[in-house]
């Protein structure tokens, strides 16, 4: 059947270098190339234990593409390939200044959403946006240029608990359209 090495690692299943920064492009056609290949209905015709592989490959190929379209997951998981735990569930830990900071979006959140302030909820929107693009950068300047993991763990933890802060502003948006 020429099947992928489904245990190799998401990188090497999709023959690009282990980084965080990807060529979204690049990524996109590699996995397109791949289900091609493994898409369970090109395998119809065989055994029924050929197909359980074959839907093995699809699923894998899934997945692997879902954690490296996504950049905290896939910062998340080039730091386990380095045999780095982010520690995202038990190290909540972050400076206060962080903490105060998120403290106080998340009133103007509930504030904004409580007026039906779709501009202000907007505004957060934008500028929470900017910054975690801003952490981004960083992110890819510390795992692909520093090779600082220890400081890459603390950026993805912090882009954790903004990225729970956007899906908050976002459902505010929703809610406040709905309203």
């Amino acid at each position: 059947m020429g099947a992928p090495d489904i245990s190799r690692d998401h990188f090497a299943l999709f023959d690009i270098a282990p980084a965080f920064g990807l060529n979204m492009a690049t990524l996109e056609q590699h996995f397109r190339d791949l289900q091609a290949r493994v898409h369970p209905d090109k395998h119809a015709h065989l055994s029924d234990a050929e197909q359980r592989v074959a839907m093995q490959w699809a699923t894998q190929a899934n997945e692997a593409f879902q954690t490296l379209k996504a950049p905290i997951k896939r910062a998340q998981y080039l730091l386990q390939l380095r045999g780095v735990d982010p520690q995202v569930e038990r190290n909540t830990a972050m400076p206060m200044e962080f903490l105060v900071q998120q403290l106080e979006c998340r009133e103007a959140v509930a504030d904004a959403r409580s007026e039906g302030d779709i501009d202000a909820l907007e505004k957060l929107q934008r500028d929470l946006r900017s910054e975690m693009k801003a952490d981004y950068q960083l992110l890819q300047q510390e795992l692909d240029t520093d090779q600082d993991n220890q400081a890459a763990a603390q950026t993805v933890r912090r882009l954790m608990f903004k990225d729970k802060l956007l899906n908050e502003i976002e459902d505010a948006i929703e809610a406040a359209e709905a309203a």
